[in-house]
């Protein structure tokens, strides 16, 4: 079970779902599921309990997570409230990526990228550059943050659309 943090953009959500597909393919799992600890759904404990009700007998919960934290915390709760619910199961908490070398490799790479101006963004369907069904009212719109308060000076940080060069900004 993968587990985002979680946002208001499908596209970003949907980014964690693919990650878990790649994932599940990649390690040649029998399933996977993708969750988030954030303001979306499905919540960690809905998603462990749905899993529970499958059959599974190991549950591997992965938080896609750089840093530990207030979500990281929340994830590991949610897992021991199901995990005391079920003894008879193995339901293990992964650590969050931190510094793993392919972590820092990619920080690196993409850093490099940007220097040398080649920095694709893979945003095809964020809400805010592209019209997508449900989010109309949205697109066009300055992207800003929700999480301003944990930015250092009180407001949210300038949207990709303000900053953002050619047809892509909208006022």
């Amino acid at each position: 079970m993968v587990v985002g943090r979680g946002s208001r953009d499908p596209d970003a959500n949907g980014n964690v779902a693919k990650i878990t597909r790649m994932l599940v393919e990649g390690l040649g799992l029998g399933w996977g599921e993708t969750c988030y600890a954030g303001v979306t759904f499905p919540q960690v404990e809905d998603c462990l309990r749905r899993a529970v009700g499958l059959g599974y007998r190991r549950i591997v919960v992965f938080p896609y997570f750089l840093f530990s934290g207030v979500l990281v915390s929340r994830i590991h709760r949610a897992v021991d409230r199901v995990a005391a619910d079920h003894p008879q199961l193995d339901i293990r908490k992964a650590s969050y990526l931190s510094d793993h070398p392919l972590v820092l490799d990619t920080f690196r790479a993409r850093a490099q990228e940007a220097l040398e101006g080649d920095n694709a963004m893979n945003c095809a369907l964020c809400k805010y550059r592209t019209q997508v069904l449900g989010f109309e009212n949205e697109y066009g719109a300055p992207q800003q943050s929700h999480h301003h308060h944990h930015e250092g000076w009180g407001k949210p940080a300038p949207s990709a659309l303000e900053t953002a060069p050619g047809p892509a900004k909208r006022t």
